[in-house]
């Protein structure tokens, strides 16, 4: 799979929902290290200020949203952008998430539901417990 299939079979685990930000990097962040997917060419996550970080992710986000396969949701007041999938990029996620062996899959959309169900410090802190490492250049305190 590439950058941009793998991000559009995560976000059809729950079509409809909206990511925040460190949804998204922890949640493709997890899915590099643990689900052995095939990406090629894979995530650069490094150490940042809540964790793994690759700025390409965003890249990918921006691409799809132009393809109008990912939305841009931006809510009022806040600088905080999440996104989601448009129903075209559902339909492709949803084909490419069942593309996936079945270990692989029901392992990404568990990961994906605790990804959205976690707590911004329950997901920060789990990660770096996890992943020690990724905790340098943290600013995060919880």
């Amino acid at each position: 799979m590439t950058r941009k299939e793998i991000i559009l079979a995560s976000l059809a685990t729950c079509s409809g929902h909206t990511y925040t930000p460190v949804q998204i990097q922890k949640l493709l962040f997890l899915i590099d290290k643990r689900a052995g997917l095939q990406i090629e060419p894979r995530f650069d996550f490094k150490p940042y200020h809540y964790g793994p970080f690759d700025k390409g992710v965003y890249d990918e986000l921006d691409g799809l949203e132009q393809e109008g396969l990912v939305e841009v949701v931006r809510e009022p007041n806040l600088k905080l952008r999440k996104y989601r999938l448009r129903p075209d990029g559902s339909t492709q996620g949803g084909k490419l998430l069942e593309t996936l062996d079945a270990r692989t899959r029901d392992y990404v959309l568990k990961l994906s539901e605790y990804v959205r169900n976690a707590s911004f410090t329950q997901l920060v802190s789990a990660v770096y417990e996890a992943y020690p490492e990724m905790r340098a250049n943290s600013v995060f305190v919880g």
